[in-house]
């Protein structure tokens, strides 16, 4: 019986931060990676610097390798068609979560976090 490698190793969760200009008075912050094992439960969190990133929700994007960022869960905590219930998001707060239940291979992928600065006119998107 053969067994896979990938079943006894963690999996690397690589968050990429991005910058959001020196003329953005708030921030999103996420760690750089999560480790977690197959089957386990993780949880993904994303800080802003002000409160308001729980004022409109946290929208949580997943990014497979040579594939553009698909949408996973909503401000609301919705999660668009196709998407497995094993991913959650938190509806509002500082942080906002991202949370897999049931960890499979195929999760393996950089998560992105975006809200919108509340502070400034014409509210512009933050990204982490």
């Amino acid at each position: 019986m053969m067994t896979s490698t990938m079943a006894w190793s963690p999996l690397l969760f690589t968050l990429l931060a991005h910058c959001t200009g020196s003329w953005a008075q708030s921030v999103l912050n996420q760690l750089p990676s999560v480790l977690g094992s197959l089957g386990q439960r993780i949880t993904i969190s994303c800080s802003g610097s002000t409160n308001d990133i729980g004022m409109l929700g946290v929208n949580w994007y997943q990014e497979l390798p040579g594939k553009a960022p698909k949408l996973l869960v909503d401000g609301t905590g919705n999660r668009p068609s196709g998407v497995p219930d094993r991913f959650s998001g938190s509806k509002s707060g500082n942080p906002g979560t991202l949370t897999i239940t049931g960890l499979q291979a195929e999760d393996e992928a950089d998560y992105y976090c975006q809200s919108t600065d509340l502070t400034l006119g014409a509210p512009p998107v933050l990204w982490a």
